[in-house]
């Protein structure tokens, strides 16, 4: 575990069993050209602690007020993913661009999307969040996500070093059969770019982000934003990596940071072989219950709503 405070060059760990990981943990608020250059900054940091594989929060070139969302979403590939890109083949690294919001010609409303950069600076991978954050509480406050930003209809996982690396962006981790199919699809390392609120984040981050690395014999890499972004909403922080066994390999401070870990895939494959829990699925028993308000029938009668 370390918080990288070092900047001298180390040989990139990623061939192999190991590859080396760095989340970065941000403080994004809503001047996005300041936000651009401490992102690079702290891309630079990353690369010099030989992380192979780097990855940015989510939605950090502009955390404000929502009316300034759409004014900062560029298309994708974009002025923003190309100066990652610039960076990527710098450092010779993948780059895993967090969350940014996109534009589409197709669509008024905007997607969240996480876009993986590869050394040679071209655009690996794209995953836009599936899962919207709809909520009414009480019958009397409200937020629907889905009314500005589109869900994305695509599962991804690549190859980064021979190591299948999933994707998935903040609320989707509430969703854990994304996760399992993810891990059933080959991925060994799944990233989660967040923004958890400090309300949620205190009680609930760190428990579901070792609950997906556990069931699903995953590492898993989060960063996250952390602080007080505009206009006064707070942000948890605590970026982790954690193993399949649960361990946490890093934890960020409450600050701007990088974190590093390597992680051992050989580690993973004696996890799976000790508690085989994805070969001893029994999917030919798994049914979902009937669509009528989430729920099931009971023994007793009683239903229990989901």
């Amino acid at each position: 575990m370390s918080t990288s405070s070092s900047y001298a060059m180390l040989p990139p760990a990623g061939r192999g069993d190991q590859l080396r990981v760095a989340a970065i943990q941000m403080n994004s608020g809503d001047d996005k050209a300041a936000n651009v250059e401490t992102a690079l900054s702290l891309i630079d940091r990353a690369a010099a602690s030989g992380a192979r594989l780097i990855a940015l929060p989510e939605v950090w070139p502009y955390l404000g007020p929502d009316a300034g969302n759409r004014p900062n979403a560029e298309p994708i590939p974009g002025p923003t993913i190309d100066r990652l890109a610039d960076r990527a083949r710098r450092h010779g690294v993948f780059l895993h661009a967090g969350s940014v919001h996109e534009t589409s010609p197709d669509d008024p409303r905007l997607y969240n999307t996480s876009v993986v950069i590869d050394p040679d600076g071209d655009i690996a991978a794209r995953y836009r969040k599936i899962h919207m954050y709809d909520v009414v509480l009480d019958g009397v406050a409200s937020y629907q996500e889905s009314e500005t930003v589109s869900p994305g209809d695509e599962l991804v996982v690549l190859d980064v070093d021979g190591t299948p690396v999933g994707l998935s962006i903040c609320y989707d981790l509430r969703f854990p059969e994304l996760f399992r199919i993810l891990a059933l699809r080959g991925a060994e390392v799944i990233l989660l770019p967040a923004a958890f609120t400090m309300t949620t984040g205190k009680d609930h981050w760190e428990t579901l982000i070792r609950a997906r690395a556990i069931e699903n014999a995953v590492f898993m890499v989060a960063p996250a934003q952390v602080g007080v972004h505009p206009p006064g909403n707070w942000c948890y922080g605590r970026s982790m990596i954690v193993d399949p066994w649960g361990t946490v390999l890093a934890t960020a401070p409450d600050a701007e940071t990088v974190v590093t870990a390597d992680l051992d895939r050989a580690l993973l494959r004696q996890v799976r072989r000790q508690i085989p829990s994805l070969a001893n699925r029994r999917p030919e028993r798994y049914a979902w219950p009937d669509a009528e308000e989430g729920s099931v029938a009971l023994p007793s009668g009683r239903a229990l709503v989901s």
